[in-house]
């Protein structure tokens, strides 16, 4: 097996990821920051037998990715905040429908129009479930551009298996930066001088595929007769207490010895992995809880530090005001103080900031 190392954006890392992943359906609106995604989405999907789709609007984009995720075969769309907003009813939508499909949020500063400047500010919208209804989407939070890459795979898997939609939850630093990836030979770049992948994937037997020869398929979330709703609902809860009980994932360092553990998440984690280093470096006890996956979030990395929790500080740190704080306070179950440091509407915490506030803490 072949091996190369490219130099690659993470909005482009994300949508060849998804390429490979299977995904041959891709409908967007343009949006800053992530508009290369979009671009690379135009000139990768007709070299591999897929279809794009430069929708006219938001609305029509996901809607689009409604109808061709109901023929079973994989589509994604991808946009910013402002666009994520407008896509909400067709993500209900889809979990309605029990549809899977994998929504990409390069999130921007916001509310409102806002700046292109990363933000974390989308948690709530994307682990609230922001359409309307009792439901879930899955949501997992790359930080770097291979993991933009390779939670392609594993989006288009879970979307598939609990025929969900995923939200992969990016900011417009990750997807702006550049950084070497290093691909086996079955990577191809979009230089058209490849032969289209052949993706093989075991038949959907829900998918609107035509009905001669069998009973006729029926995919909706209308149901007017009286309780049928509320079974469906019923259906889908448990669906999702599943997820949660087999989907958490999350990666940790230095936990066994740590007295204030850095709870972070996405790009801020490339910040706070060198910050603990260089405290480890003086002495200091510093760990990480990273969740890689927002909803189901992982609950179970805290209650497992529950035995020693009165002798450590959780120190939550977002591009946000205050967001994932919510959660890691509903996991440690007021058995350890929580704090919280963020910033919002592109501010960034800095190593200096960051460094203070442990110490302070400490």
């Amino acid at each position: 097996m072949t091996k190369d190392k490219i130099l690659i954006s993470g909005n482009e890392a994300i949508a060849e990821g998804a390429i490979q992943a299977g995904c041959r359906f891709y409908a967007g609106y343009p949006i800053t920051p992530q508009n290369e995604l979009t671009a690379y989405m135009a000139r990768r999907m007709s070299r591999v037998n897929g279809v794009f789709i430069q929708a006219e609007s938001e609305l029509a984009a996901i809607n689009m990715v409604f109808g061709a995720s109901a023929t079973g075969i994989r589509a994604m769309t991808s946009s910013s905040g402002p666009g994520i907003s407008l896509k909400q009813e067709g993500i209900s939508y889809l979990a309605g429908a029990e549809l899977p499909a994998v929504i990409v949020n390069v999130m921007r500063g916001g509310p409102g129009l806002g700046n292109i400047w990363p933000s974390q500010s989308d948690y709530f919208q994307a682990t609230r479930s922001g359409g309307h209804g009792d439901y879930h989407s899955i949501v997992i939070a790359p930080y770097s551009v291979r993991e933009a890459y390779e939670f392609m795979f594993l989006s288009f898997d879970l979307a598939d298996k609990y025929r969900v939609p995923v939200i992969v939850l990016g900011d417009g630093m990750l997807g702006q930066m550049m950084e070497p990836l290093v691909a086996n030979s079955k990577w191809q770049i979009a230089n058209g001088s490849h032969k289209p992948l052949a993706v093989s994937h075991k038949p959907k037997q829900w998918a609107l595929t035509g009905c001669k020869g069998r009973k006729p398929h029926v995919i909706k979330s209308f149901y007017m007769r009286e309780g049928d709703l509320e079974k469906f609902n019923l259906i889908l809860q448990k669906k999702y207490k599943t997820i949660q009980q087999k989907e958490q994932h999350w990666e940790t360092m230095f936990l066994n010895d740590a007295k204030i553990i850095l709870v972070v998440y996405g790009t801020m984690a490339r910040i706070a992995k060198s910050i603990i280093n260089k405290l480890r470096a003086k002495g200091k006890k510093v760990g990480l809880i990273r969740p890689i996956t927002l909803w189901p979030f992982p609950e179970d990395i805290f209650k497992r530090t529950g035995h020693y929790a009165r002798h450590i500080t959780f120190l939550v740190i977002e591009m946000s005001y205050g967001q994932m704080l919510e959660d890691v306070r509903l996991a440690v179950d007021g058995k350890a103080r929580v704090e919280f440091l963020g910033r919002a509407g592109g501010g960034i915490p800095t190593e200096e900031e960051i460094i203070k506030k442990v110490t302070n803490s400490y």
